[in-house]
């Protein structure tokens, strides 16, 4: 069942501690770190990271409910699609967040809705990310491998995911490999999550 009265709209600079929050509560930071994981759940550090380099603030939105309280949030960033003689730009997105106790109740959906219905006014051409591939076809995403879209070590899975949002804008990209940026990167940035972290 969807939760009545929720608004989703663009995240402002009040927000940003609030979404840190949920994000850290939404992929059980505090539980992975406790075992010497980071793994996966660094996503309030992504986002905080997002704001200040390769982030879309313009597709940057959050569910709130009627009492204003913030329950989940969604970014994007800038990505592209390398060939030999040329780069196409696209969006990724991620990570999407919501609290726990309001998860399987149709804010996800709303706020991708949102981001998608956003991000095609604005001129983009095609959204790539990585996510699951049970979920994620609703909203008109195929695996990248139908485009003939690998990611940068080479390879494809059902995982790794594309949308055109203009048609046709990935029909000539077969033989590309996907780039996002290097925030995702959880080995690399190890070091940093943990001292964000001390914040909370």
């Amino acid at each position: 069942m969807e939760i009545e009265h929720v608004i989703v709209r663009q995240e402002e600079e009040k927000d940003y501690r609030k979404v840190e929050e949920i994000a850290r509560a939404a992929f059980h930071y505090p539980d992975r770190i406790m075992r010497g994981k980071i793994g996966c759940p660094y996503e309030h550090w992504m986002i905080h990271e997002l704001r200040h380099r390769d982030g879309i603030m313009e597709l940057s939105f959050v569910a709130q409910l009627k009492n204003g309280r913030i329950i989940g949030h969604i970014i994007c960033s800038k990505a592209v699609v390398k060939m030999e003689d040329y780069t196409l730009p696209v969006l990724n997105f991620g990570p999407l967040s919501v609290l726990p106790k309001y998860q399987r109740q149709g804010i996800g959906r709303a706020l991708i809705l949102a981001m998608i219905e956003k991000a095609k006014k604005l001129g983009y051409g095609a959204i790539l990310f990585f996510g699951r591939p049970e979920y994620y076809p609703q909203f008109g995403f195929k695996e990248a491998a139908d485009y003939g879209i690998s990611d940068v070590e080479g390879n494809n899975y059902p995982a790794f995911m594309a949308m055109e949002l203009k048609e046709g804008y990935l029909k000539n990209v077969c033989g590309g490999t996907f780039f996002e940026s290097d925030i995702y990167n959880d080995e690399l940035n190890r070091e940093a999550v943990i001292e964000f972290d001390r914040n909370f």
